[in-house]
């Protein structure tokens, strides 16, 4: 049975807005240490009591997941300051840096002058859709 310290090991699917996002089919399950935070917090606590063999659809809310979309993480920078800016467009992903520390951000505006680039994590404000099941518990 899936409780604290266990080291467990799952098949998923997710699905985002009705559409697959991950899943573990063709690859090796998902593994992870119970109670270790290596996993969101909605779907680990979703899967306290499981024992091996197992299945759950389980339905994680935004703030269990990837949190809120937060407007303070989105920063607008000069156009100039992004190397190739005026191939790119809304959506794509760009690396940033500051401070010595590296960022991955989307786009989410661009104009004449300047890029909005978004640093919430993709999934923030989404409610995630787990169908699981539970390969091992050791």
């Amino acid at each position: 049975m899936i409780k604290d310290g266990s080291k467990v090991a799952i098949d998923y699917v997710l699905t985002v807005d009705g559409e697959v996002a991950d899943s573990s089919k063709g690859r090796s399950p998902l593994e992870y240490v119970a109670g270790t935070g290596q996993i969101i917090a909605g779907l680990e606590k979703a899967l306290l009591g499981l024992k091996e063999g197992d299945k759950k659809s389980v339905l994680v809310a935004a703030k269990e997941a990837y949190g809120e979309v937060s407007p303070s993480a989105r920063r607008t920078v000069p156009k100039t300051s992004i190397h190739n800016a005026e191939n790119l467009k809304v959506g794509d992903i760009v690396g940033a840096s500051s401070g010595g520390n590296s960022f991955r951000a989307r786009i989410s505006r661009i104009d004449d002058k300047e890029i909005e680039l978004d640093f919430n994590h993709p999934l923030a404000g989404k409610q995630l859709h787990f169908e699981v099941e539970v390969v091992s518990v050791k």
